[in-house]
């Protein structure tokens, strides 16, 4: 029975398999194109096999996730969702290449496993997000716009003016490192960052920027004409300064509450800089510092020393043979030009000749100051000798050689003398008047001839004036009517005077100690003199004329019967303010200079003030001359109108190099002066009052400025000392030192000692010239000196 089942069975799966065969055969020709029972057969294509890419996503707590496969297909991915796929599936062997297209917000996202080739559905690709931290704190104290903040060095932002917190527009991954600096400072302000690195596990907001101000450090600069000279702020803070800088700003500011302290880190090359009010503490913008340049003086020849004679002889070496070794021996009081060459001429004065005997000198000299090293000295004309005098009475010299009055010779030369006027004509002709001295006869006092010299020719003419003096006297003036010239006009015999050169070429002399006649006696005396004369030369070798117009052509009276006048007093009038009544008093060896307009300048001397006292002045005074023949108007401009309880009034030093209208040279007499070629008046030393009224040889320099915009202007110490040394016992006029340096060597230390009556001049260079002089050595001993000192303004 089993068994026949069993073959039962067997047949019913047989019968079923052939039915199921052909009833899958009819289903297929039913789906397949022109499937006919007599016609051909075809069989129908596959389906494409396709696979999903997807993966696992964790971490992700943000919107706007965009996922792109391949760079096309592209999936948002919604917060927190921890699985992902793509809609469209790719076909069986395609490349997949999963990208993270858009980071959603708070979160950074990357993926792994993204790339591959599909042969299944892809599960496998993971997207893992982390949550990124803002980078980001609070500002005080900022008010200007500027400043930009970077994070680790690539991350910046701009921060808004008056912004009290900020924050990185690139937030960092949690366990990111950052690290904020300033990376430009707001406009005068410093931001100082607090809690700027560190590792982000979180949002970091704890990130302080705290702005102060910051304080520009500059001042101003006086006289600085040379390169060379840099400052320094707090030791480390360098700025170099061009040369005629007025003013100067450090390259860095410093904070609100800091400490600033200028030096000179390096001076200018012929200056020496010091800074004034340079260090403190910023509390606001320092613009008050000053840095204060003078110049250096350098000794350039001569000697330091006067040797045991009280002067240094005279090395005159060959009539006009210039030589290293010439120099002109110890003198002071001596005349001096400038040639259009730029040579440097000196004539005369009270010193040495070539033995070392003192008198009074009438040898010419010129200076070459580009020849050689420090240049060279030719011995023109004059003696080398000061001849015995024919009295015990007078001092040694030569005698004047006259010649005939108008006419050249090579034999002629002026008598020895000091003290006498100078002028330069048009022409390059170097002239003197006066002074005193030594006559034709050899006699000595007060001369009134007048001399020019050719310098092309080198031969003196006597122009006029008388050849002859009294015994310590001398011819009085010939004044004619104010005003009017006349061929015997005259002024009298004088030395002291002080002299100007109007834009015509028309020579101005004042004052000085002369010859006058007493209106008590009749007799003639000397006094200081107040008369000003103009003198017109003629061509060729024609006599010019003079003309008396303003001063006094006599003196006060005298209470002494037998004569006598120390000079007319002075009219001071109002300060400042000219009137033709005003007039200086009566004076000998003040100062004088012309400035840019064409006024002439007066400053101080020896002579009588508003209240008729005599003694020291150290007013200044300014004279704006008339059209021809006619007086101008003198203005008192600053000093003071009498001499004081002591003779003479105290010097007003102020700070050295700063100038202030409060600022005054004491009075004195025979300072040197120059004009620089800015137009600013100079002058040097002389015998005077220093700023504690005491009197002795001084060696101040000052510099005077005229104003243009109508008010006087204002004086400036330059260097040298404020004081002379006290006396010592009964030893009085006594002078500072002179420091001299190396030969050839500008050097901040240097200086002339303390003297009166030197010559100067200004060299074609601008450079200020110095020689000789009654003063101290660098030894601090006294007597005539030949030293060559050149100052750079």
């Amino acid at each position: 029975m089993r068994n026949l089942f069993d073959l039962r069975k067997v047949e019913e799966m047989k019968s079923g398999m052939k039915f199921g065969a052909s009833t899958l055969f009819a289903m297929a020709c039913a789906f397949a194109v022109g499937c006919s029972g007599g016609g051909s057969k075809s069989t129908a294509p596959a389906t494409p096999v396709t696979y999903t890419i997807g993966g696992t996503v964790s971490g992700l707590t943000g919107t706007g996730l965009i996922l792109e496969n391949a760079g096309g297909n592209s999936l948002t991915v919604s917060a927190n969702a921890t699985t992902f796929s793509f809609s469209t599936p790719v076909p069986t062997s395609d490349v997949y290449s999963v990208t993270v297209s858009a980071q959603p917000a708070g979160d950074s996202c990357v993926v792994a496993n993204g790339n591959g080739t599909a042969t299944a559905n892809v599960t496998s690709v993971t997207v893992t997000c982390t949550a990124l931290d803002t980078i980001g704190g609070t500002i005080s104290g900022l008010v200007n716009p500027g400043l930009i903040l970077q994070d680790n060095g690539s991350d910046r932002l701009t921060v808004a003016a008056d912004a009290t917190s900020f924050s990185f527009p690139t937030p960092l991954a949690n366990g990111g490192s950052y690290m904020i600096t300033v990376l430009t400072q707001p406009l005068g302000e410093t931001c100082l960052v607090s809690n700027g690195s560190g590792t982000a596990a979180g949002a970091v907001t704890n990130v302080a920027i705290a702005c102060t101000p910051q304080y520009d450090i500059s001042g101003t600069i006086t006289g600085l004409d040379d390169a060379g000279l840099v400052l320094q702020d707090n030791g480390g803070d360098n700025l170099t300064v061009n040369a005629h800088s007025a003013d100067f700003t450090f390259p860095t500011p410093v904070a609100a509450g800091g400490t600033f302290s200028i030096t000179v880190l390096t001076q200018p090359a012929t200056e020496n800089c010091t800074v004034i009010s340079g260090s403190g503490t910023a509390t606001s913008n320092v613009a008050n510092a000053s840095v204060v340049c003078v110049g250096d003086w350098t000794w350039t020849a001569g000697s330091g020393t006067l040797g045991l004679n009280g002067g240094q002889p005279g090395i005159y070496g060959t009539l006009g043979t210039p030589a290293p070794a010439n120099l002109p021996g110890g003198r002071s009081q001596a005349s001096t030009w400038t040639d259009a060459s730029g040579n440097l001429w000196l004539f005369g004065g009270n010193g040495k000749d070539v033995n070392g005997t003192g008198g009074q000198l009438n040898d010419l000299w010129k200076f070459d100051p580009a020849a050689g090293t420090n240049g060279q000295w030719t011995w023109i004309n004059g003696s080398a000798i000061n001849i015995p005098s024919i009295s015990s009475s007078f001092p040694p010299g030569a005698p004047g050689v006259y010649g005939t009055l108008g006419t050249a010779s090579p034999t002629n030369a002026p008598g020895g003398r000091e003290q006498c006027a100078s002028w330069k004509d048009a022409a390059g002709n170097l002239w003197l008047f006066g002074g005193i001295g030594i006559d034709v006869n050899g006699v000595y006092g007060y001369l009134n001839d007048l001399w020019k010299f050719d310098t092309q020719a080198s031969q003196w003419t006597w122009m006029g004036g008388s050849n002859t003096v009294f015994y310590y006297g001398g011819h009085p003036g010939i004044y004619g009517t104010l005003g009017t010239g006349a061929s015997a006009n005259i002024p009298g015999g004088r030395y002291g005077a002080v002299t100007w050169i109007d834009a015509s070429g028309n020579f101005f002399l004042f004052g000085g100690n002369g010859v006058v006649t007493d209106p008590t006696s009749g007799n003639t005396v000397t006094a200081g003199l107040n008369d000003l004369w103009e003198y017109t030369p003629a061509g060729n070798s024609n006599a010019g004329e003079w003309t008396w117009i303003g001063g006094s052509s006599t003196v006060p009276p005298s209470n002494n019967p037998f004569g006598g006048s120390s000079g007319q007093p002075g009219v001071y009038g109002t300060l400042g303010t000219a009137a033709s009544a005003n007039i200086p008093g009566g004076r000998q060896s003040g100062t004088s200079w012309t400035d840019a307009s064409g006024n002439f300048w007066l400053f101080g001397g020896l002579g009588v003030d508003s209240a008729g006292n005599n003694g020291y002045l150290n007013d200044l005074w300014e004279y704006t001359p008339g059209t021809a023949g006619n007086a101008g108007q003198w203005t008192w401009q600053s000093g003071a109108n009498t001499i004081g309880s002591n003779g003479g009034q105290p010097g007003n030093y102020g700070i050295q190099g700063t100038t202030a209208s409060s600022n005054v040279p004491g009075a004195r007499f025979s300072p040197s002066a120059w004009v620089d070629p800015s137009g600013n008046f100079w002058i040097f030393g002389g015998q005077g009052y220093d700023w504690t009224d005491t009197t002795g040889l001084l060696n101040d320099l000052w510099k005077f400025t005229p104003s243009t915009a109508g008010d006087p202007g204002n004086w400036t110490w330059m260097g040298g000392s404020d004081a002379v040394p006290p006396p010592v016992g009964f030893v009085s006029n006594l002078g500072q030192s002179g420091v001299y340096g190396t030969l050839g060597t500008p050097a901040p230390a240097n200086t002339p000692g303390g003297r009166l009556g030197a010559a100067t001049w200004v060299d074609a260079s601008g450079n200020l010239r110095l020689m000789g002089g009654q003063g101290d050595d660098s030894t601090g001993t006294q007597g005539y000196l030949n030293d060559l000192w050149q100052y750079q303004p």
